[in-house]
Order: C-alpha cells, then structure tokens, then sequence
C-alpha cells in the first residue's frame, strides 16, 4: 500500500503520551500525531529517524503523523490503521493460508460481544479474521503484545467460540517490518493473552503471522512468518 500524502523525514525527541510526539523537522521541533498507541518503546527512543506522513486536513491540530521508525537499519512500520487493509487486500488476492476464492468480505463485524477486524465467505465456509499488528522485535523474534491487552484477549475466546460454532476463525499477526525468525506471543507481557492463544490453536482457530516490506511511504504484504508456541 503506498501512501497517498507526502512523506517527510524527521528525528524523534519523545513522547509525552500516547497520542502525540517531538520530533525535528529541519532542526525546528515539532509537535505530531502518533498512529499508534502501543508503548513502541524500544522503537520511539531519541535520535532516531523516523518518517512522518503529512495530514490530509490542513485544519488538523497537529500537520503531521508518525507512521515509521528505524531501528538499527531496519524500518518498521508503526501506523494501526494498515494492518487491516493490507490483510483484507491479501484475502481477496487469495494470499491468506487456509483461505481461498472469497465471494464477499466485510470489514468490522459483530459476532458475541466482540467486533472481529473481518468477515468473509467462500463457496463452502463463512469466518471471521482478526487483525493484530506487530511492530515489538527482539533478536529477530517478533511477539505479541507490547503491553496488556484485555481486549486482545476477550477477541481471542470469542474467536473460539465462533470456531466451535461452525464458522472459520483466523487471528493474524502483521509484522510491520521484514527479515524476522518467527512469531510467538509475549508470555512475559500478557499472560493471559499467550495462554488465550494457545488454547485458540489447540480448538482450531488459524494463527498466522506475514511480514511486510516497508518503505518510507509505501508497506507491501510479504511472506508467512514461523509461529512458535513456548
């Protein structure tokens, strides 16, 4: 997917809360827009180049987003609102394992009490797919989440619920950046959420991951990443 405004480089300063940052434009700070509103720590640290993507309102409060960070010589993709378009094209081109020739597909859709990324339909099966974006890399490990998430979880037993229902179910993992090892879920951040997980794969639930190759403007759908259960 390549970004439609302009994309501008920028050096990080900080963060003062979720939702906005400091950065250096040209050597004048700068107050911007984040899109994402995980911790990102080991990503957003000072002195680090990052590219901003220009606002589309020239109204809007702050002119700019961060939607991408080096770290090392990697480039990671941190903007929350990819993930689910590039997952909902990558079903449609038929690139998603398990899942192929879709006759209709929906984003946002209530199942229970949770409201699933996508939903789609084939000849022979209906499911639901659920979109986690995943940006926290050690080592060449990618894990999942980078702080709690009890909604995480709550989405994860309703996909169970939905696979013991009858319906498909996918929880898909897109790895913001590429040249990882694998994917396995973050035991030490969230408990409950890795053992939600595991439990989704033994009843049949689909856990994926893919990375993406980034770009400053563009993130483009790539390969299927290794999911490892520890």
């Amino acid at each position: 997917m390549q970004y439609k405004n302009d994309i501008i480089e920028a050096t990080f300063l900080e963060r003062p809360n979720r939702f906005i940052a400091h950065v250096l434009i040209d050597g004048k700070e700068e107050v911007v827009h984040v899109k994402n509103t995980g911790r990102c720590r080991e990503i957003l640290v000072e002195g680090v180049k990052v590219y901003l993507e220009q606002a589309s309102n020239p109204n809007r409060k702050t002119k700019y987003s961060l939607i991408s960070a080096y770290k090392g010589e990697r480039l990671i993709n941190i903007d929350s609102q990819i993930p689910n378009a590039i997952i909902e094209n990558a079903v449609k081109d038929n690139k998603i394992k398990g899942i192929d020739q879709t006759t209709f597909v929906k984003r946002e859709v209530t199942y229970g009490k949770s409201r699933f990324d996508l939903y789609y339909e084939t000849e022979k099966s209906k499911g639901f797919i659920e979109v986690k974006g995943a940006t926290l890399e050690i080592d060449g490990m990618i894990t999942f989440p980078d702080a709690p998430t009890e909604r995480g979880t709550k989405h994860v037993l309703e996909m169970i619920d939905a696979v013991k229902a009858g319906y498909e179910g996918s929880i898909i993992f897109l790895v913001q950046m590429k040249d990882v090892d694998y994917f396995t879920p973050n035991k030490k951040m969230d408990p409950d959420f890795s053992k939600a997980l595991k439990r989704a794969h033994k009843a049949g639930v689909r856990i994926l991951a893919y990375d993406c190759i980034v770009t400053k403007d563009s993130i483009e759908f790539n390969e299927e990443v290794p999911v490892v259960f520890k």
